[in-house]
Order: C-alpha cells, then structure tokens, then sequence
C-alpha cells in the first residue's frame, strides 16, 4: 500500500507541488523528499495525539477545528491518508479552501478496502464519488482522481496483515516475502491489467488532485 500511494505522489508532485506547502496530518513526512525540491516553503502540521511521533512538526493543531494560517496563505496543500480519521470532513474540506490560494492545488489520498487502524479515530471510507462531491462542493476543480490498487493488492494487503499479527517473530520477514511475490505478479502483463481491471470495482484506495477556484 505504502509503495502503490508513493507511486502516485512520484508521478505527480513535480506538476502539481510548489510556493507554500502544508503537509497536514504529516506523521512522518514520508513524502518531503519528493517535494522538497519544488516547494519554497514547508509548513508540517499533526495532532499531539498521532502514533508517528511528533518530531518534524512546525505546529500542533487538531484539524477537526480552524487551523492557526491566515487565508489564502498556501500554494499546495498534502493530505495523506488523513480524511479517514476526521468525524468532521466537511470542516476540514472547507478550511482547506480557505488556506490555499485561488489556482493552489491539493493532493490528497484516502484508503478504501483497507483494515480498520488507529482506532477509535478511524471513522471513514469514501469512494471516488464521495471525494468528489467534497471537492465540488467546497470550492474546488477535480483535475484527477484514479484508483490505487485492485483485487490482487487487496488481498496480498489482507494476508500480509493477517500473517505479520499471528505468526510472532517471522511474522513481518513473511509478509515482506509475500508483499514482493505480489510486486513482482503485479508488475506482470497479466497481473498488471487484473489489478487494472478489478481496481475500478474493488480498489485499495484513492489519489486526487484537486485545484482551487476563485479569481487568479
């Protein structure tokens, strides 16, 4: 899952990535080392309560309330694997186009057949559909959403899962093993156009960009 998302982001972050980046929900900030080089500014945001640690943040904020920036203040804003985990996304879809500039671009992804994590804060699952009407109805132009995985991935991500929980100690080292037979059948003719294929039906997730309206 964690390969297939980066994919998405490599692809697009030069095009779509520059001026003031908020990179909100940031954990880790898996993805600074792909936009880095585009951005003039990065500003991390997370909650005090996330499992990543908070060691690359530049302000604590809960998203579910008004976020610390003045309007129209960014050029891009990152939000990776997050939207699931706010009981209040239409706020947060509506502060989001507060903060960014009108032509500013958002590029976000959420799972979809994925295990329930994080809990309790783990409250959604939206479909193409859904991310749409959000983006449509706050503000903002729809410039791609594409589906992240399909059946093959769904189910290698259930095994590995299911695998790294039960089988103690060589859990994860068995995993891995699968999760790299499932890149290798994937990346197959026949492998890649099942995952195509099923992914319009049954994907692991969604990736989206999404660009600001309003006067330029």
């Amino acid at each position: 899952m964690c390969d297939l998302v980066a994919s998405s982001y490599q692809t697009h972050v030069k095009s779509h990535c520059h001026g003031r980046l908020l990179d909100l929900g940031c954990g880790k900030v898996p993805f600074y080392s792909l936009y880095r080089e585009y951005v003039s500014e990065t500003i991390c945001v997370d909650w005090s309560k996330s499992l990543h640690g908070n060691d690359h943040l530049d302000a604590e904020c809960d998203l579910t309330k008004e976020l610390p920036f003045a309007d129209r203040s960014f050029d891009t804003i990152l939000l990776s694997d997050v939207l699931e985990h706010i009981p209040t996304p239409e706020r947060l879809w509506h502060e989001m186009a507060r903060l960014l500039k009108p032509g500013g671009k958002l590029l976000l992804n959420v799972p979809f057949f994925y295990w329930l994590h994080e809990e309790p804060n783990d409250f959604y699952r939206y479909t193409k559909h859904a991310l749409r009407c959000f983006a449509e109805a706050t503000g903002f132009e729809v410039i791609l959403i594409k589906e992240v995985g399909g059946a093959p991935e769904i189910v290698v991500d259930i095994i590995s899962k299911f695998i790294s929980l039960r089988l103690g100690p060589i859990g994860k080292w068995t995993a891995g093993v699968v999760q790299t037979v499932c890149r290798e059948l994937v990346a197959s003719r026949l492998g890649k156009r099942v995952s195509e294929v099923t992914a319009k039906s049954f994907p692991i997730g969604y990736f989206m960009i999404a660009r600001r309206l309003g006067d330029l």
